[in-house]
């Protein structure tokens, strides 16, 4: 696959920006102790013996998505340093690490497992029910390491809070997932959060034909969208009611850069300014949006179900805007390691976050509010340089795969 360099999406970096971010539209303890042996689970869902997910008593459900921490096993001490102060502020009830958990760099087994430790272990030692999805860098030191997107999933699936599925036969990607949350009353399915792995490179032609002047990242392949759509299906089917939810996936959709713009052909300040005021954008837009080639027609089989309320990305690490693209929440988080890029100069690391979402049970409906928590708020220190850290000491359960 055509490898993309980050210097290259760093020179793409185009101006934008709304400053501070929050949305908020109508639409428990989760941490639950680990049931110990695992069980037979359907495919795409956690393990049977694996925490199971509720809304607290009061109706309510915390989930933070951090991504693109990005890093080797030196990790920079800020990334989780954020990741912890994050977790300690809001109390969340699943963390996500929504892809580019790691990157080059890694050159053993070891290291390898050590960058991944680093960042999940905050959420672990604190018994915070967690997952990751896959992004186009979490296989970049495979040639030296030896280690593929298969043995992370199961060094992943070896921590006690972990939710990732195993890989479902027939379906594209690694350990795409549905995270079923239970009602505060009665123990009911509430709320789904679908994890998707949204690939990494195109590749480097179809049917004889190259991508020479398009995106070569890659998209949600069209078993993906098949899963979704019939697991979506069926779980109406089984409940009575379409199941409210989230996705999310590392890559954007097209559709992310098409409310940006208010349409597709033309970018102009006029354009931006109709999709913000059309859609209600909030955020900032510091880099193109960077879908593959090829539209994977998810988010019109989204609108066709009508059970997932929002989609939610990485990848490009300087955005953090969020809107309302027919009826669907489409949105970035802002990328949370301090290793990778960031923006220019000494604003480096001004956009270093997370996402929160804030989740409420009314009856049948959920509704779903958003925010930002930047590094800039949590008193980290923003100085556009690199500060390593010793990796982490592994578990011992850890230690032995």
């Amino acid at each position: 696959m055509t490898e993309q360099s980050g210097l290259s999406r760093r020179a793409i970096l185009a101006a934008g920006g709304l400053g501070a971010i929050g949305a908020a539209i109508p639409a428990g303890a989760a941490h639950a102790t680990p049931q110990g042996a695992a069980k037979t689970a359907p495919a795409g869902r956690p393990a049977g013996g694996a925490p199971k997910l509720r809304f607290r008593d009061d109706g309510t459900f915390k989930v933070v998505q951090f991504n693109d921490t990005q890093d080797d096993e030196l990790t920079d001490r800020r990334t989780v340093e954020l990741i912890e102060k994050t977790l300690d502020a809001e109390q969340p009830d699943f963390a996500l690490i929504n892809g580019d958990v790691i990157t080059g760099g890694c050159e053993t087994r070891l290291a390898v497992k050590q960058a991944i430790n680093n960042v999940v272990w905050p959420m672990e030692s604190r018994g915070i029910p967690w997952a990751v999805t896959y992004g186009n860098h979490d296989e970049d030191s495979l040639p030296q390491s030896g280690v593929d997107e298969a043995g992370m999933l199961e060094f992943y699936r070896s921590y006690d809070f972990n939710l990732n599925a195993e890989n479902i036969a027939g379906v594209t990607g690694t350990g795409n997932t549905i995270v079923p949350i239970r009602s505060s009353q009665g123990g009911r399915e509430a709320f789904a959060l679908w994890l998707l792995d949204s690939g990494r490179y195109a590749p480097d032609s179809i049917n004889g034909q190259d991508f020479a002047g398009y995106p070569t990242w890659d998209w949600l392949r069209m078993d993906q969208v098949a899963w979704y759509r019939d697991e979506s299906i069926r779980l109406e089917q089984r409940l009575g009611r379409k199941l409210p939810g989230l996705m999310f996936i590392h890559i954007a959709l097209w559709e992310h850069r098409f409310m940006w713009w208010g349409g597709v052909d033309t970018r102009t300040e006029a354009d931006a300014a109709r999709g913000r005021a059309r859609h209600g954008i909030v955020g900032e837009r510091n880099e193109d949006e960077c879908p593959g080639p090829i539209n994977s027609g998810m988010y019109n089989a989204i609108l066709e179900r009508g059970d997932v309320k929002g989609v939610f990305v990485g990848h490009d690490h300087v955005n953090d805007y969020v809107g309302d693209y027919y009826g669907v929440l489409l949105g970035y988080a802002p990328g949370t390691g301090f290793g990778a890029y960031g923006l220019p100069g000494p604003e480096r690391n001004r956009m270093r976050g997370g996402r929160v979402f804030e989740l409420t049970e009314t009856g049948d409906e959920v509704s779903i509010a958003t925010r930002v928590v930047y590094a800039r708020d949590l008193g980290i220190d923003l100085t556009a340089n690199d500060q390593p850290m010793e990796p982490t000491p592994l578990a011992p359960k850890q230690a032995a795969i």
